[in-house]
C-alpha cells in the first residue's frame, strides 16, 4: 500500500476521463482492508460492551461507529490527508519524506526519519494480521452453516494462506483486473443485505445523532475504552487512503469512499444492529446471519474472495514499502523481482513473503479464533495514525502555510479522537496486543541498527577518503601506467574518491584511461524527472563525475543512468566498461561506537544483503568487487 506507479503529472492528466474505471479499480486495491471489517468490527463491539441487546446500547454502539469512521476515515485520510501528496505519491515514507523537504537541523530531520521508521514497522505488524483475521473470518462463517465443520476452519485458512502467499510470485497484476468487479459486488452485497433489515426497522438511523454516542460512553464509563478498542475495527484500512494515492489519484480514492464504500458499510453495520435488536440470539454473528439460508454458503464464498482481496493488497503494500525503505536506506538491499514489464511498481520480494506467511500461519494457529485476533487487531493501526497525524501537522504547516492556530485546531480534533483509540487499544496488550507490538519493535530495531551501522561505516570511509581536488592534486605527484578503456567505479558518496579506486591504485599500479566515478543518489521526492536525473562534470586528467539522482520510488537501473549520461556528453557503452564495486567486512574497532549484541546484528544483515551487482543489474562478467575491512 505504500507502492507508487505514476508520476504526479499522470493523474492531473488522466483522472478525468479515467474517473469510473480508476474509481472501480480503487475499491479492489484500496478498500480491501476496511471493506471486510463489517464481518467482524460490530460483533466484537457489541460483546465488548457486555450488554444485553436493547435499543440504548445497539444505537449506542452504531453511533460510534458511525463517527468514529466519520472523523478518521471521512474528514482526516479522504478530505485532509489526501492533499499531502508527495509529487503525487501517498503512504507513511511519502509523507515524511514531504516533511523532511523542509527541514534542514540535523536533530530534527533524525527525528522525522525514525518516525517513518516507526510507522514502517507498526505497517508491518498490520500486514501480518490482516490476512490473518481477515481469511479465519470468513471461513468461520462455515459454523453457521454446519457447526460440524468447525474443526476444519484452521486447516482450512492456513491451506488458503499458503496458497495467496505461493502465487504472489506471479504479480497481481492479471488477478489484479478482477479485484474491482469482485469488490463491487460485495459492497453491492453488503448495502443490500443491511438496507433488508432496516427496512424492517428504520428507526435504526437514528443511531447516526452524535448525543447517542455520548450517552452510551456516559452510561458505560468503566468499560468505553474497552469498547472503543472494538470500534476501531472498522477503520483499520483507512491507511490505505493515503497509502495508494500514487495508484488511483485523490479523486477516484474519494468517489469510491464517498459513493460506494462509506454508504455500503453503513447500511450493513446498522443492518447488523437492527437484526441483533430484532433477534438477539444473532449477535455471535450478525453480518451471515443477515443473508437467509440459502445465500449463506455464496456469501461465505464471496467473503472469501474479499478477504483474499484485502490480504493481497496488504501483502503488496508490504512489498511496495520494504521496497521504498531500501531506497531510503532503512534496511539491507533485499532480493526483488519486478513481475511486470509495464508497471514497475509490481513487485515481489521472496524474503519478506515467505517471512510474513510463516507469521500469519503462526498467528493462525495461535490465536484460533477471528474474535481473538480481534484484540491483536489496532495497536498497530492507531500508531501509525498517529504518526500519520503529527507528520501531517507538520506539513500543513511549513508546506500548506496554515496558522498554527488552524493547524492546532484541526489535528489536534484528530489527535485526542485517535489517542483515545490508541488508549483502548493499549488495554488488548495482555489478551493478544504485545504481538504487533513485539513484531513492529523487531522491525524497528533492525531499521534503527541498520541505519546507525551504515552512519557508522559513511564516517569511518569519509575520514580516511579523499575529495575529488585532493586526489588530483596527489595524482599529479605520482607515475602510474595508463591502460586503454574505461572504468566506472560506484561509490555512495557523491564528493569523494571511493576507497575501490585507491585500493585498485595501491595494488595493481595501474590507470584506466577514462575513469567515471558514479554516484546513485536517492532523492526526498517519489520520482525524479528524467531531464533532472543525470549530473556529469569532467574533472580532467581522465576522470569524470556522473551523478545519477533517483527518487525513493524509482528504480536505479545503471543502463537507463549511462544512456542519460551520453545525452550530457559523456558516452558510454556498458559492454565495454569494467565495473568496481566495493564491498566492506564489517570488523569491530577496539571501542565500537555499537554495542557487541547490535555490531552482530548488523554484521548478519551486511552479509545477507544483495550485491550492489545486482541491485542495479550490472552487466554479468563487467563487474570487478574489491573488499575492505572498515572499523565500526
Amino acid at each position: 500500500m505504500e507502492a507508487a506507479s505514476s508520476t504526479a503529472a499522470e493523474p492531473a492528466a488522466k483522472s478525468q476521463p479515467r474517473l469510473p474505471g480508476l474509481a472501480l479499480a480503487a475499491l479492489g486495491v484500496v478498500y480491501g482492508d476496511i471493506g471486510t471489517s463489517p464481518i467482524y468490527a460490530f460483533r466484537e463491539s457489541v460483546i465488548a460492551s457486555g450488554d444485553v441487546p436493547q435499543w440504548q446500547s445497539i444505537a449506542g454502539l452504531l453511533s460510534l461507529m458511525f463517527w468514529v469512521v466519520t472523523i478518521i476515515v471521512s474528514f482526516k485520510y479522504a478530505s485532509l490527508i489526501l492533499r499531502a501528496d508527495n509529487r503525487g505519491q501517498g503512504g507513511m515514507l511519502a509523507l515524511v519524506a514531504l516533511a523532511l523537504q523542509k527541514v534542514r537541523e540535523p536533530r530534527l530531520r533524525y527525528t522525522l526519519f525514525m518516525l517513518g521508521v516507526a510507522g514502517a514497522a507498526l505497517f508491518l505488524g498490520d500486514a501480518v494480521i490482516t490476512p490473518a483475521i481477515s481469511v479465519l473470518s470468513a471461513i468461520e462463517g462455515l459454523e453457521l452453516k454446519a457447526p460440524g465443520l468447525s474443526h476444519f476452519v484452521i486447516p482450512v485458512t492456513i491451506a488458503i494462506v499458503i496458497g495467496l502467499f505461493a502465487v504472489q510470485s506471479h504479480g497481481s497484476g492479471a488477478v489484479g483486473r478482477f479485484f474491482g468487479p469482485i469488490m463491487c459486488l460485495w459492497f453491492v452485497v453488503l448495502a443490500l443485505l443491511g438496507v433488508v433489515e432496516i427496512v424492517r426497522m428504520p428507526s435504526i438511523l437514528l443511531a447516526i445523532n452524535p448525543l447517542y454516542a455520548v450517552s452510551f460512553v456516559a452510561g458505560h464509563a468503566g468499560i468505553t475504552l474497552v469498547v472503543l478498542g472494538s470500534v476501531l475495527l472498522a477503520v483499520t484500512g483507512g491507511e490505505a487512503l493515503y497509502a495508494d494515492l500514487g495508484h488511483f489519484g485523490r479523486k477516484p480514492i474519494q468517489v469510491s469512499w464517498f459513493s460506494i464504500v462509506l454508504p455500503a458499510s453503513m447500511l450493513n453495520y446498522f443492518g447488523q444492529g437492527a437484526l441483533v435488536l430484532r433477534e438477539p440470539a444473532t449477535v455471535s454473528g450478525p453480518f451471515f446471519l443477515l443473508a437467509p439460508d440459502w445465500l449463506l454458503l455464496p456469501l461465505i464464498f464471496l467473503a472469501t474472495l474479499a478477504t483474499i482481496i484485502a490480504s493481497q493488497a496488504v501483502i503488496s503494500g508490504a512489498f511496495s514499502l520494504g521496497w521504498q525503505a531500501m531506497r531510503l536506506g532503512m534496511c539491507p538491499r533485499l532480493m526483488i523481482r519486478h513481475t511486470s514489464a509495464a508497471h514497475h511498481g509490481q513487485i515481489y520480494a521472496p524474503h519478506l513473503n515467505w517471512l510474513l506467511m510463516i507469521c500469519v500461519i503462526l498467528l493462525v494457529v495461535g490465536f484460533k479464533s477471528s474474535g481473538a485476533l480481534a484484540s491483536a487487531y489496532g495497536i498497530a493501526v492507531t500508531g501509525t495514525m498517529i504518526i500519520t497525524t503529527v507528520v501531517a501537522f507538520l506539513v500543513s504547516r511549513w508546506h500548506w502555510r496554515w496558522p498554527l492556530w488552524k493547524s492546532g485546531l484541526v489535528f489536534g480534533v484528530i489527535i485526542l479522537v485517535e489517542g483515545t483509540l490508541l488508549a483502548s487499544s493499549l488495554l488488548k496488550i495482555p489478551q493478544g496486543g504485545w504481538f504487533p507490538l513485539a513484531l513492529g519493535g523487531v522491525v524497528f530495531l533492525v531499521m534503527a541498527t541498520w541505519m546507525r551501522g551504515r552512519a557508522l561505516i559513511a564516517r569511518s570511509v569519509g575520514q580516511s577518503a579523499l575529495t575529488e581536488d585532493e586526489f588530483l592534486a596527489a595524482l599529479s605527484e605520482r607515475r602510474l601506467t595508463r591502460v586503454p578503456g574505461t572504468v566506472l567505479f560506484l561509490t555512495g558518496d557523491a564528493q569523494k574518491v571511493p576507497f575501490s579506486l585507491l585500493h585498485n591504485m595501491r595494488h595493481n599500479r595501474i590507470l584506466h584511461e577514462r575513469i567515471v566515478l558514479t554516484s546513485l543518489v536517492t532523492e526526498e521526492v517519489p520520482f525524479v524527472p528524467e531531464e533532472e536525473r543525470v549530473e556529469v562534470r569532467e574533472l580532467g586528467r581522465g576522470f569524470w563525475r556522473l551523478i545519477a539522482r533517483y527518487g525513493f520510488v524509482d528504480e536505479p537501473d545503471i543502463a537507463s543512468t549511462l544512456r542519460a549520461a551520453a545525452k550530457a556528453g559523456l558516452d558510454l557503452d556498458p559492454q565495454e566498461i569494467s565495473f568496481f564495486v566495493g564491498r566492506e567486512r564489517i570488523v569491530a574497532r577496539a571501542k565500537s561506537r555499537m554495542a557487541a549484541w547490535r555490531l552482530w546484528l548488523f554484521t548478519v544483515m551486511s552479509y545477507t544483503e544483495t550485491s550492489a551487482a545486482d541491485y542495479f543489474r550490472l552487466p554479468a562478467g563487467r563487474v570487478i568487487e574489491l573488499g575492505a575491512r572498515i572499523e565500526v
